[in-house]
């Protein structure tokens, strides 16, 4: 782990704020895209165990939360060797993050959202890999994110197999 020592005072609290709002300007583009999510969530055939569409919002809100925090982390020790690109796989992954709404809720497209979840799910590990030598916190942050596009990719392959007639 480098131990290059992080930038103190009111730009900490900058960069935090700037990492938040890149984290959660980027929700919001999944957002725009789940704006009729509701609808077509109700319509489809889900298993047993999909949760109610209501508990999506809440748990991405804290999951988004953590991300932000965990790439500040790491820009912190931005000087240190390959700091930048563990940011920028981080920038990838919310990317990838993003169009899966796109593609599951716009689009309508089951096996590109289900790509695009596994995807996500490779990217995660990667991120929070790469991470890892920079700040055990910043790693761990993304664990509860990883587990949740675990249950989420689950739950994209399920309701893809059994909606052929509103998912392709």
């Amino acid at each position: 782990m480098n131990s290059a020592a992080p930038t103190t005072g009111l730009r900490q609290l900058v960069a935090l704020a700037g990492w938040l709002l890149l984290t959660f300007a980027v929700a919001g583009l999944g957002a725009i895209a789940s704006a009729g999510a509701r609808a077509f969530y109700a319509e489809l055939v889900r298993p047993s165990w999909a949760p109610p569409g209501w508990l999506f919002g809440p748990v991405w809100s804290v999951l988004y939360a953590l991300m932000g925090v965990s790439a500040w982390l790491v820009w912190r020790r931005r000087a240190a060797a390959g700091a930048r690109t563990a940011l920028f796989l981080f920038a990838v992954q919310l990317g990838v993050n993003a169009l899966w709404s796109w593609l599951f809720f716009v689009l309508r497209q089951g096996a590109l959202a289900l790509a695009d979840v596994l995807l996500l799910w490779f990217l995660i590990l990667a991120t929070i890999v790469a991470f890892r030598r920079f700040s055990a916190l910043a790693a761990a942050l993304l664990w509860p994110y990883l587990a949740w596009v675990t249950f989420a990719a689950a739950l994209t392959f399920t309701i893809w197999r059994r909606n052929p007639a509103l998912l392709a």
